[in-house]
């Protein structure tokens, strides 16, 4: 969680100081160059960010890049006003398109980040499928998974338990929902509950034991994550099942 916020952090500094320090090195050729080149050039150095970036971070941007183009590039220079037309209306386009543009490149990175994550989930899944309907040993598979769900889910730890249903802890449904008690848990508002949660394991509809999950802080795993994580302990009942294990009860 803090290194996400650090890099929100960055992406925002950026932003606001990416455009300035653009504009300040064209600031000597001022003279030679025209505004609306000066404009592009920032533009670019918008979708830059936003690109790398979020949402946020692309609007602090467009913004930086029309205050500092109006600052510069804009008789009188130096100061926060803008006397000829033709450049208020550059000024204002270069803030609408800046905003515009970072947008889409938000868009365009966050479809990138989802589809590099599918790919992830669907590896996992595809490992943990062939493994089970191999003659590996049960235990293995079980193994595996474990480090699967760590990984996934952002868990201090992970264990199994064979047959066992003593106590009542939070559980992770099929559907991806958690439960704790008697309610419904918001995973994507408040995280994971700071308690260990079993996710139940099933072949051929029989219960052969669970996944004991322990979160760590701040553990916020998206609905898609934890519907990989309840796919990966299918496929575990499967392996017990096609071994004979015990069954659970």
């Amino acid at each position: 969680m803090q290194r996400f916020l650090q890099r929100d952090t960055v992406a925002v500094m950026a932003g606001l100081l990416a455009p300035l320090a653009v504009a300040a090195v064209l600031v000597p050729a001022r003279t030679h160059i025209s505004n609306t080149d000066v404009a592009l050039i920032l533009v670019v150095v918008v979708v830059a960010v936003a690109a790398n970036g979020h949402r946020l971070a692309g609007a602090l941007a467009a913004l930086s890049a029309a205050v500092w183009f109006d600052f510069f590039f804009t008789r009188p220079y130096e100061r926060f006003a803008i006397t000829k037309a033709a450049d208020i209306r550059t000024a204002v386009l270069l803030l609408l398109v800046g905003l515009a543009v970072s947008q889409l490149a938000a868009r365009a990175r966050r479809m990138q980040v989802v589809a590099v994550t599918d790919a992830y989930y669907l590896s996992q899944l595809h490992e943990t499928a062939e493994l089970a309907q191999s003659r590996t040993a049960p235990d293995e598979v079980v193994e595996k998974v474990k480090r699967q769900l760590t990984d996934l889910l952002g868990l201090r730890g992970c264990r199994f338990e064979y047959g066992s249903l003593l106590g009542h802890p939070a559980r992770l449904q099929a559907d991806g929902s958690v439960t704790a008690g008697r309610r419904v848990w918001d995973v994507d508002l408040l995280g994971f509950p700071d308690e260990e949660i079993e996710l139940r394991t099933y072949g051929n509809g029989h219960y052969y034991g669970r996944f004991m999950l322990r979160p760590a802080p701040g553990a916020k795993p998206p609905l898609q994550a934890r519907l990989v994580a309840v796919t990966l302990a299918d496929h575990v009942g499967a392996a017990l099942d096609t071994a004979g294990m015990g069954r659970g009860e």
